[in-house]
């Protein structure tokens, strides 16, 4: 088979060297387009303003005695959030983003845990602040991202950045000349994942610069695509490929108010790429069945879609006219969707390529910086995790009968390490690999596929492995079911372990599809039974589901949407 040439890029050595070139290369081009307030609508904020903003706030940060120091951000995804990151990173100090959303005590925790010198905060985050500022060790500056509107301690990022100007104006360069270490920890990120104590990964700018450059390398951007920035931009898939690879390739990204949001911002901004988890999409794909079937146009719907499968194979592309409705519910610019943190049904990935807009799917891991494989626009398979990065090696550890095992990876975004924690380093950085925890095989054409949690597999006596990823996403193909968790019970009278689920059912669904009756436990009960037994046909004995649990509540998640287990976990 034929090698796809990569893409062209510029190179980069560090973050800051990045965004300089783009201010002098796009100037006057929008890099962001920002909301001032809920009423009116986007503003655009150029490259030449940006870079004269980042420059203007990092010297001021340098000028209260923050070189060198960590600066902790914590905000929902906006302007001052963005400015903030690329102030602190790029000569000031180390930047450590928080998720906004976690619990006060876990804030307060992690801001400890990093010896910040400096917390940037968005206004929403004030009351929280306020309380538990007395018991933050370190702090020795709170700054609002906004205008602070009363007489309080905190300093205002608008003042700061007004200084600012006022120094680089008067000739300060303290921190225009700044020397960076390509190498050296400049983010500290805590992860996300599913267990009960955050891992604080040490990432450089070497790290951040290398994935940049090989993901472009693999998917074309195009300077005129407008990027909506809806995923928490505190976690690497975001910042990473939602902020600064747009910020690299001389895109324009506007900030979403929130995912409720989303179709209003999408025909606002006239987003053309947007970067999503399953749920997101999953959502979407729901949102254009469900609107067809109440004007009666599903069938039509899907003679469409064969009309047009039918077309392409002749080189007829006429999708944006088939499914113009669809297109504008979205805006009427999108092109490219890119889906990370967990698997999503092929058939759906599909199913919007078959609508006109590409749809590509990621892998990656905070560790990584993230991104570790991706499918390129011009060689994908939807139910591929995609290529690994030109720059990076993968291999499968110890892999059984069926090739799957552990997902190695090495190269120069992996990581340094996890922050004061040297055995943890020790158990996952090997002989240069970086063991992922994640299970998985490389299939035709070298293309990734993975199948599951190493950490969640279930082991049955007779040594099978079950993979609970793998009956989740069968279970959520029901209509009734909208989200699952599939475990292990050993706690109980037989000699080998009992595959069990926990079901959160779909009651708007249900209420929908059997009006004449107000549906009750018993009749959900019944229900939900039957969808089991219609999953339990497709497995293996051993893997068949033996009792199911109906939760009534939403499972507890992390920022990326991902289910916390260790909080679910326990019958």
């Amino acid at each position: 088979m034929k090698k796809i040439p990569l893409y062209d890029v510029r190179p980069i050595r560090n973050l800051k060297e990045m965004l300089n070139s783009s201010v002098a290369v796009f100037g006057e081009k929008p890099a962001f387009l920002s909301r001032q307030n809920n009423r009116g609508g986007y503003s655009s904020i150029s490259y030449n303003q940006f870079g004269a903003d980042v420059d203007a706030l990092g010297t001021a940060l340098i000028a209260l005695g923050l070189k060198g120091k960590r600066i902790v951000i914590i905000g929902e995804n906006r302007y001052e959030w963005s400015l903030s990151y690329l102030a602190a990173v790029n000569g000031v100090g180390v930047a450590v983003p928080l998720d906004r959303d976690l619990p006060e005590h876990e804030i307060q925790s992690l801001i400890n845990r990093s010896e910040a010198s400096a917390v940037i905060f968005s206004p929403s985050l004030k009351p929280q602040m306020m309380k538990i500022k007395p018991s933050l060790k370190t702090v020795e500056y709170f700054i609002i991202m906004d205008r602070a509107g009363d007489a309080g301690e905190e300093h205002d990022i608008n003042r700061i950045l007004q200084k600012g100007h006022n120094l680089v104006r008067e000739g300060d360069r303290r921190f225009k000349d700044a020397a960076i270490d390509h190498e050296a920890v400049s983010i500290l990120l805590f992860t996300s994942g599913t267990t009960d104590f955050s891992k604080a990964v040490m990432l450089s700018h070497k790290n951040i610069c290398e994935n940049l450059m090989a993901l472009c390398s693999m998917v074309k951007l195009e300077t005129d695509d407008i990027f909506l920035s809806v995923l928490p931009i505190h976690h690497t898939y975001e910042c990473t490929c939602g902020f600064l690879c747009p910020l690299y390739g001389g895109a324009t990204v506007a900030y979403c108010e929130g995912l409720r949001h989303i179709p209003k911002n999408l025909r606002e901004s006239k987003a053309t790429v947007m970067l999503g988890v399953p749920q997101i999409y999953e959502l979407m794909y729901r949102l254009i069945w469900h609107q067809a079937g109440k004007k009666g146009s599903a069938g039509k719907l899907r003679l469409a879609v064969r009309i047009s499968n039918l077309l392409r194979k002749f080189g007829i592309n006429i999708t944006r006219k088939l499914f113009a409705e669809i297109h504008e519910t979205f805006g009427g610019s999108l092109r490219l969707f890119i889906c990370g943190a967990a698997g999503i049904d092929p058939q759906i990935a599909a199913a919007f390529g078959e609508f006109g807009i590409l749809f590509l799917q990621g892998y990656g891991l905070t560790e990584c910086s993230p991104i570790v494989t991706l499918n390129r626009d011009i060689d994908f398979r939807d139910a591929s995790a995609g290529l690994v990065l030109p720059n990076l090696e993968i291999r499968i550890d110890n892999p059984d009968a069926a090739g799957i095992g552990e997902i190695c990876v090495k190269g120069p975004s992996v990581m340094r390490g996890y922050y004061q924690n040297e055995e943890e380093t020790a158990n996952v950085l090997k002989n240069g690999w970086f063991h992922t925890g994640d299970a998985g095989y490389i299939g035709k054409g070298g293309f990734l596929y993975i199948t599951g949690r190493k950490k969640n597999v279930i082991v049955t006596l007779k040594g099978k492995n079950i993979y609970p990823e793998e009956i989740e996403f069968l279970l959520d193909q029901s209509p009734y079911i909208k989200e699952s968790m599939v475990y292990g019970d050993e706690t109980n009278a037989s000699d080998d372990v009992v595959i069990k689920a926990r079901l959160v059912c779909d009651l708007e669904r249900i209420s929908e599809e059997f009006p004449q009756m107000k549906p009750d436990a018993d009749h959900i009960r019944k229900l939900l039974d039957s969808e089991i037994d219609a999953v339990n046909k497709k497995l293996v004995s051993y893997k068949r589901i033996k009792n199911i649990e109906i939760k009534e509540t939403e499972f507890a998640k992390t920022s990326t949407r991902k289910i916390k287990r260790y909080l679910e976990n326990k019958p």
